[in-house]
């Protein structure tokens, strides 16, 4: 049995009771940046001394996005995902680039501990069902590149896009997450590129009606400019985690400070 797995289910009462959160570095070509709606990307450092970092100021988890592997049509670089672990003792969950068993088998190995499908679930979904299969649910992580779209008709619709946000699919977001729930997706991580580094606030409306519409646990992406939208997203958004990166790469915030305000609002965290 992988000892990641061990370790999610020794955790599964905790999270339960408490929110998370977690930073999340988007790695381009080793370094880690940081764009506005998926785009624009300006660099925010060395991903090992980040993860670090995060290790220290007591985040819960951290989240790995090799954001242009399947745009480049490369494998993600578990080598740079073995030094980042040999830094940290917090979950680390990997993402980008990830088209086959083998390449999750491969993270896993490198000592991840979930690992994020996106683009090629979308293509065949199949592969939630293969790696929950071998990992179990609770490795098994939905990453979902959201956006609002509007049709020639002038209605809104929240579509999948896929390769770093490039590409539209024309599948809708609510089909989609009922399907990888059904095929063994534990965890979906909710990025909504019309959010994405704004630091205007999570999309309120869209979180709250993917955490409602599934069961497994739902993490708030795209739009985190302050304590509060944190707070938003994890009550009014129904959120079981949030995950942020400007307001912490850049130093406006840190977890600490993040997790004492919502300590302070009654919201249960991990405090260090």
């Amino acid at each position: 049995m992988p000892r990641t797995w061990l370790a999610a289910r020794g955790r599964q009462s905790e999270d339960m009771l408490t929110k998370r959160i977690i930073p999340c570095l988007d790695v381009d070509r080793g370094r880690v940046v940081k764009g506005v709606k998926f785009f624009d990307h300006v660099d925010a450092g060395d991903p090992v001394a980040l993860a670090r970092k995060y290790q220290d100021d007591g985040a819960d988890e951290l989240v790995f996005y090799d954001i242009s592997a399947s745009h480049e049509g490369r494998q993600i670089m578990a080598d740079l995902v073995a030094k980042v672990m040999d830094q940290i003792f917090m979950p680390l969950t990997v993402g980008g680039g990830i088209r086959t068993l083998e390449d999750a088998t491969r993270l896993i190995q490198a000592g991840a501990e979930k690992v994020s499908v996106n683009s090629a679930a979308v293509k065949n979904p199949q592969l939630i069902a293969e790696v929950a299969r071998k990992f179990g649910r609770c490795a098994t992580v939905l990453g979902l590149d959201a956006n609002r779209v509007r049709g020639a008709d002038g209605r809104e619709a929240w579509e999948v896009f896929i390769n770093g946000g490039r590409v539209p699919t024309g599948v809708r977001v609510m089909d989609w997450i009922k399907q990888a729930e059904s095929l063994g997706a534990g965890e979906i991580v909710l990025n909504v590129m019309n959010a994405d580094g704004t630091t205007v606030g999570y999309d309120i409306e869209m979180t709250a009606a993917v955490s409602d519409a599934v069961k497994i646990p739902v993490v708030a992406s795209g739009g985190a400019g302050n304590p509060q939208h944190l707070l938003d997203v994890l009550t009014a958004g129904h959120a079981d985690a949030a995950l942020a990166a400007s307001i912490f790469h850049f130093g406006t915030y840190s977890v600490g400070q993040v997790k004492q305000f919502l300590a302070e609002h009654g919201v249960s965290v991990r405090l260090c």
